[in-house]
């Protein structure tokens, strides 16, 4: 049987991951908590197979959690769940010592397959979390356009809008309509996760 504890902020979220949990055979949830502090004192006193953890939490992070429950546990598995869908974001979580890594859009079937692959010593993906990881690694890369490449270079130098438009004789409309572009094609949500993924990919 394994134990597993759900650590996410939202009411909601909590009792939908533990709608998907019940009733499957050799998967017991033993607690949820709302906070990292207080998940990690359960786990250091508990016998704690899984933690799905959520990575944006008031306090202690995700990563940062996922850091500390290795060393209280080494055994204890850790699957992110998450809305952020940014490669670099997902690296991070792995690198802290994640095993897994589910949007929380996930049906309850990629749920059960994630904590099944985990187990077995292998990554936990939902399908969305796997393609965007092979992306990267296909060399599936954004395509931008010369003056997008020059914003992309003036926004890594720590330049606002009004300043990049003044390098490079734009107005900073125009700027800012190449850095939603940029947002877009590098699939981020902010410039300082699209600054991480262009130096990931060699753009700068």
């Amino acid at each position: 049987m394994l134990n597993i504890i759900i650590i996410d902020d939202h009411p909601v979220v909590l009792q939908g991951f533990s709608f998907m949990l019940q009733d499957i055979p050799g998967i017991r949830l033993t607690e949820t908590f709302t906070d990292a502090d207080n998940g990690l004192v359960y786990i250091g006193r508990e016998a704690v197979d899984i933690v799905l953890l959520d990575i944006n939490m008031p306090g202690k992070n995700g990563i940062e959690a996922c850091s500390d429950i290795q060393r209280l546990n080494p055994a204890c598995k850790v699957i992110a769940i998450s809305n952020i869908n940014e490669h670099s974001i997902i690296q991070r979580m792995l690198q802290a010592g994640a095993s897994g890594y589910l949007l929380k859009n996930a049906s309850r079937d990629e749920v059960v397959d994630a904590i099944h692959q985990v187990v077995s010593g292998e990554l936990g993906l939902s399908t969305n979390v796997r393609e965007i990881i092979d992306s990267v690694k296909s060399g599936d890369l954004p395509v931008i356009t010369r003056r997008e490449k020059e914003v992309l270079h003036w926004l890594a130098q720590g330049l606002n809008s009004a300043e990049i438009g003044e390098k490079i004789f734009i107005s900073p409309l125009t700027v800012e309509s190449h850095r939603r572009n940029l947002l877009q094609k590098f699939r981020v949500t902010n410039v300082a996760s699209l600054i991480h993924n262009a130096m990931e990919m060699k753009y700068i």
